[in-house]
């Protein structure tokens, strides 16, 4: 088998994605041939405790908004990256970033594509981020594009432009769509509800679950039927904490989110949500 060779980068990439220790992600970097997603899998089955790893990790820099239509039908979370903070900090980039969001939102775009080939001031938005490249000497770019339609879609920007966040609810309830956005930024849940959660996810979950067990000496000589229980308690456990309506509502740990939306109106319900952060 041909040896995979392990940079440093890439040791350092996972330890800022897991916390783990730097010895731990060379090894579980070599156990896995290099594999990213795998070696994060390794470590947790080793019975480390592994920051969350999710999709939102895309950007190291940059900045993002969030926007919806005047009538809240529709919202977008765009992210125009750069290199430095310097740069995403300037009053001219955001304003830069702004003009684009705002273009989004002028042409009912539905992608990154899209985006584009969308215009601002007779010109393309693709040939205006050319120009900002040049001009700025970074390499910029639209990264990350959400969109959400619904009944009543509320945006969040959480931290300087750090990360946005849509909630599409299936009725009118602005101040309820700002609470669940800041519970969305602050909690980063996977799904809405359990019934949600892919099926990959699920699985994933199951299998680091059983495969932990199998390495705890208090196991041995446990079924695959009690394993699997137990599995399934765990999983359980991972549904309360990470899908929105069974986490506790961040600004009253007595209540669950669905508790608190069931408050506000008893027939209001969170249709979808995205969720967009720089890494």
């Amino acid at each position: 088998m041909e040896t995979v060779t392990i940079s440093a980068a890439e040791i350092n990439k996972l330890r800022q994605a897991t916390g783990a220790g730097m010895m731990d992600c060379r090894k579980a970097l070599t156990e896995t041939n290099g594999d990213f997603e795998a070696a994060i899998d390794w470590l947790r089955k080793q019975g480390q405790k592994v920051a969350a790893k999710r999709s939102d990790r895309e950007a190291k820099e940059g900045v993002i908004l969030a926007k919806t239509t005047e009538d809240h039908k529709a919202g977008i979370i765009v992210c125009v990256s750069c290199e430095t903070d310097f740069v995403s900090k300037n009053a001219d980039f955001v304003a830069f970033a702004q003009s684009i969001a705002d273009a989004a939102i002028k042409n009912n775009v539905k992608s990154i594509d899209e985006l584009n080939t969308a215009e601002i001031n007779g010109s393309k938005v693709s040939d205006l981020v050319n120009d900002k490249l040049a001009s700025i000497g970074e390499k910029i770019g639209i990264t990350k594009f959400e969109r959400i339609d619904a009944p009543y879609v509320a945006s969040y920007i959480h931290g300087a432009n750090r990360m946005g966040v849509l909630v599409g609810l299936n009725k009118d309830a602005a101040e309820a769509g700002k609470d669940v956005a800041m519970q969305i930024a602050a909690m980063n849940p996977v799904a809405v509800d359990a019934d949600s959660v892919p099926a990959e996810t699920i699985e994933r979950e199951r299998n680091i679950a059983i495969d932990q067990m199998k390495q705890d000496p208090k196991m041995a000589g446990k079924t695959d039927d009690m394993l699997g229980k137990i599995a399934q308690g765990k999983l359980n456990a991972f549904f309360k904490e990470q899908t929105l309506l069974a986490q506790a509502y961040v600004k009253d740990g007595s209540k669950t989110v669905a508790d608190y939306l069931k408050s506000v109106d008893s027939g209001l319900k969170v249709v979808e949500f995205k969720r967009v952060a720089l890494g």
